[in-house]
Parts: structure tokens; C-alpha cells; sequence
């Protein structure tokens, strides 16, 4: 995997900056917003102003704590106005997705609807088969800690590079795609290891997921997540797009160096896509004070009773980037300083980040409008988690 593997973008560069990761700092671009009585930030604002001069068009971030709420915008939102990003940005959040679904099957384990320890074959017959695939042995639970050994979908060449790379992304990004059409990619593959084996993150395992909440649920999952989520906890910027192409507003426009490999200085604008082509593992669009208090109401037991909250923390560990764990939706980093929880996520054109400690009560989420460096991101998790602490 390498950092052009875009949807997990923000955990490769974890892995690639862990060890030598330092606070950088650069020249003022913007100043943050406090509420009366937030917290020092100027280190966090720092790394994301050092992050934007490092070649990332901007960012737009919010972090809560017991002072306040903090919110920041740097760089620029439209590169051909010259628009700066929004501190209220909407944008696509990724595999940050997979924790609302997460959520939703917890909420029905607690309903007494769905074991996670059942298997997959049971919610889903016949759906998961072929070349060595076989959904009688695989769990929900192994698919939502990614312990299945399903091929992830995004990483067939092919696939990759007629959605996320090119002339080809340019040509197919209107596209509308089913949840069956890449699943079908995936079970072309035979699986990389039996269920239970390991861990290995995979988007198959993701849309699975959708699946099972769409066939306990009878009704959409986007239906499930806006009554069982986004309602109850009056997340006003969060929806999901359906098959549309466009961003509601606010909103800045998104970049990708799609010709990397030919042209490595091309930006080019990756606004519009259709959001079926990331339904069930990508497609939420949201903001950074919606997910921070998503995360909150989360950590702080508003959205899961006590039982299913342990189990969406109870880890298995990530033999890829050891400085991680994986829960149920949800990722352990280990910092400097001691663990923060996170879940990253990347589209063409996004990647996003919300980190926050156990008890939910100090959050940041940032979002990227490019996709291609992510080599900022512990700097800028050290500087709130850690630097800010430390004085």
C-alpha cells in the first residue's frame, strides 16, 4: 500500500511520518476562531499553516475541549478565485463513514436484531462467494474490524485506476455504480488470509456492512443513519448523497494530482462525483463540527449503551502500522504523549481526520481539500494532543 491508495491515505502517512514527526511551523496564512474561554491552539493552527505551505490547497479544522471550541481555516478553498476555505466547510469525509455504520449495527446488537457474532451468510445468502469467499465463515464483527481477509475492491488495479486516476477518473466520474458491481471486484480476487487471522483493512468489508444494515433494517441505510444519527443528534451539514455529484454548501472545491505517475505537478479539480460510487464505505458528507460532535455524543454513551460501547473499543492490533489498533468503526492511535481514539478517510480529493480522546470530551477533525500529502497529519495531532498539554 502507498500513499496514493487515497481512501486510506491519512493511516499510510501515520505510518510513514510516525517516527520522526516533528511540529513544523511556517508563515501566518490565517488566525483561528475561539470561542470565549477556549484553549491555547497556536501550535495546532501552526502545523496546519505548515501543512498548507508544505503544498496542501487547504484545511479547514475545529477541535472542542473543556475551554471551548476552536475553529480555523487556512489555505485556499478555489484555486481558480483564489476563495479561501471555510472554517464551515461540507465536505466528502471517506472512510470516516464506516464508523456510523459501525454504530447502527451496534445499536441493533443492542436491539437484540443482529448478533455480530452471526455470519455474514445469514443476513446476506449467496452474496458472498466465489474464488475461496465464503460468507457462512466470516462474522459481521470481522467485518467491521476488518479481520475477514476480504480483498478490498479499491486495491484491483484496474478498478483503481478507471476511478480514482487520470483520463479514466475524468471520463467515469459521473458514473453511477452499485454496491454489487464492486463486490464483484472484490470476490474476483480469492481472499488474502482466512477470517480471524488478522487484520487488514478493506472497503469490501465496508459495504457488506451497509448491506447487512439495509436487510436488518428494512429500509435504506441511509435511511438508518439519518433516523438512528444524524437526527437525534441534529447533525445539520451531514447527509448522504444519493448518486449526485455535487457538494452542498458551504463548501470548497476539492484537488487531486490524478496524473501523478506522468504529469506530478498537475492539479486537477475533483469537485463533482458520484456519491454511489463510495455508497456504504464513503460517501457521507459532513463537517468538522458535525463529526466532533458526533464523536462526542459517541464516546459519552448518547449513541450506544455501555455493552456495545466496549465492544466498539475492544481492538485487534494492526500488523501494518503497529503504532494502531482497530475497533469496531473506530482506531487507537498511540502518540508521544499517550493514545488518542481516530478514524481517518480519504476520496479523490478529501481527507479527512477526527481524533479525540477517551472520553470524547477533546476533539479535533480536519479536512484536506487535496489528496495527495498527507505527511502533515501527526505533526498536526502531536501539536493538539500533545504540545498543547505540554504547554
Amino acid at each position: 500500500m502507498t500513499m496514493r491508495n487515497r481512501p486510506r491515505a491519512g493511516a499510510v502517512a501515520l505510518a510513514a511520518v510516525a517516527l520522526t514527526a516533528t511540529v513544523l511551523t511556517g508563515p501566518a496564512r490565517a488566525s483561528g476562531e475561539s470561542a470565549a474561554g477556549a484553549g491555547d491552539h497556536q501550535k495546532t493552527q501552526a502545523a496546519i499553516e505548515a501543512a498548507v505551505a508544505a503544498g496542501v490547497p487547504g484545511v479547514s479544522a475545529e477541535a472542542r475541549d473543556a475551554a471551548g471550541v476552536w475553529k480555523t481555516a487556512v489555505g485556499v478553498g478555489n484555486r481558480a478565485t483564489g476563495a479561501p476555505r471555510g472554517k464551515n466547510d461540507r465536505f466528502r469525509t471517506g472512510s470516516v463513514t464506516d464508523t456510523f455504520v459501525a454504530v447502527v449495527l451496534l445499536q441493533m446488537e443492542a436491539q437484540g436484531r443482529i448478533s455480530l457474532d452471526d455470519p455474514v451468510e445469514r443476513y446476506l445468502p449467496g452474496v458472498v462467494t466465489g474464488n475461496g469467499n465464503d460468507g457462512s465463515r466470516i462474522t459481521v464483527r470481522q467485518l467491521l474490524n476488518h479481520t475477514s481477509g476480504l480483498f478490498d475492491y479499491l486495491a484491483d488495479v484496474p478498478y483503481y485506476r478507471t476511478y480514482t486516476m487520470g483520463d479514466s477518473f475524468l471520463a467515469h466520474r459521473y458514473d453511477t455504480l452499485t454496491a454489487q458491481q464492486r463486490l464483484q471486484v472484490a470476490f474476483s480476487h480469492a481472499p488474502l488470509f482466512q477470517p480471524g487471522a488478522r487484520h487488514s483493512f478493506s472497503h469490501t468489508n465496508d459495504v457488506l456492512a451497509a448491506l447487512i444494515v439495509q436487510k436488518v433494517g428494512g429500509r435504506t441505510y441511509e435511511d438508518e443513519v439519518r433516523r438512528r444519527i444524524i437526527e437525534p443528534l441534529g447533525l445539520e451539514a451531514t447527509s448522504n448523497p444519493g448518486t449526485s455529484s455535487d457538494l452542498p454548501r458551504p463548501s470548497s472545491h476539492g484537488y487531486s494530482k490524478l496524473f501523478y505517475d506522468t504529469q506530478p505537478d498537475r492539479i486537477d479539480d475533483v469537485t463533482e462525483l458520484n456519491g454511489s460510487q463510495n455508497w456504504g464505505d464513503g460517501d457521507i458528507i459532513s463537517s468538522a463540527h458535525d463529526l466532533n460532535l458526533f464523536f462526542r455524543a459517541l464516546l459519552g454513551g448518547r449513541l450506544l449503551p455501555a455493552r456495545q460501547l466496549n465492544e466498539l473499543k475492544t481492538t485487534v492490533v494492526n500488523p501494518d502500522l503497529p503504532i494502531t489498533s482497530y475497533g469496531l468503526g473506530i482506531e487507537k492511535l498511540t502518540l508521544g504523549c499517550g493514545d488518542v481514539w481516530y478514524h481517518d478517510g480519504g476520496v479523490v480529493g478529501s481527507l479527512t481526520l477526527s481524533a479525540f480522546t477517551e472520553d470524547g470530551l477533546h476533539e479535533l477533525t480536519f479536512n484536506y481539500n487535496g489528496d495527495w500529502d498527507a505527511s502533515g497529519i501527526v505533526p498536526i495531532l502531536n501539536a493538539e494532543f500533545c504540545d498543547q498539554a505540554s504547554g
